[in-house]
């Protein structure tokens, strides 16, 4: 068994289509969607109507869900810039999507994690505003319960692997559509990848187990860096063009 997953586009329609350009070019044509699909100050809807017209299986993410449960005047302003490009149809769509689901009776799928879909899984923000890998008693105790032997979770943007106990093994793809960012819970602390490419991941079973191929895929990133500054929000600009935060 062979099939791609993604996560964390974030209204990034060109990264989008790179990423969906390599994964035919591989002959791969199975697809999981691990959520934050539209939010930013990009092209929202392109995404929202790319993605129905997949039809492939997704699980709700954080700012998915802050997409139907906030009011446009109470959303952050990439939350209200996505929802301002989304019709009736797209939000429909995001109302309907599970927050964890079984794909092919073997893979756990959730944004983040299985109770929380802000907590970061395999990593933590610390004080001093480091993000590191999180301590392996912790990642274990997130996963209790779940016996998949593939578990896929998304949320903090960077391409990660870890083996679990029973030769469980739990994957986040990385970010299709954002290759940085800064947040201020629990601590301010900045996420980067250190580069501007669209990333996921092939997921591929054989008599031994599951094994995760990461792939970094070049789009214009420079355009969608100019689409930012234009709409005001310069740290989307510059992560988009460096894979840093300003």
């Amino acid at each position: 068994m062979r099939f791609a997953a993604i996560a964390d586009i974030h209204g990034n329609y060109p990264a989008l289509e790179a990423v969906l350009a390599d994964i035919a070019a591989h002959g791969i044509t199975d697809i999981v969607n691990l959520g934050d699909c539209f939010s930013g100050p990009l092209e929202a809807g392109k995404v929202a109507d790319r993605l129905l017209s997949l039809s492939i299986p997704t699980v709700r993410g954080n700012h998915d869900r802050y997409l139907i449960e906030k009011r446009p005047e109470d959303m952050h302003l990439s939350d209200s810039a996505a929802h301002a490009q989304l019709n009736g149809e797209h939000l429909d769509w995001l109302r309907s999507l599970p927050a964890e689901q079984i794909y092919r009776n073997e893979i756990y799928l959730c944004h983040a994690t299985p109770a929380d879909d802000n907590l970061y899984w395999l990593d933590m923000a610390i004080a001093d505003g480091s993000v590191v890998l999180r301590p392996q008693a912790e990642i274990e105790a997130l996963a209790e319960g779940i016996d998949a032997p593939l578990i896929l979770c998304g949320h903090t943007h960077i391409p990660r692997m870890v083996a679990l106990s029973g030769g469980r093994l739990i994957v986040n793809p990385g970010s299709v559509g954002c290759p940085a960012y800064d947040d201020d819970k629990p601590y301010p602390h900045k996420v980067e990848t250190g580069h501007a490419m669209a990333s996921y991941a092939v997921l591929e079973r054989s008599a031994a187990g599951w094994t995760a191929q990461f792939r970094n895929v070049r789009y214009d990133n420079m355009a969608m860096s100019a689409l930012a500054k234009a709409n005001g929000r310069l740290e989307w600009a510059a992560a988009l063009a460096t894979g840093r935060m300003p």
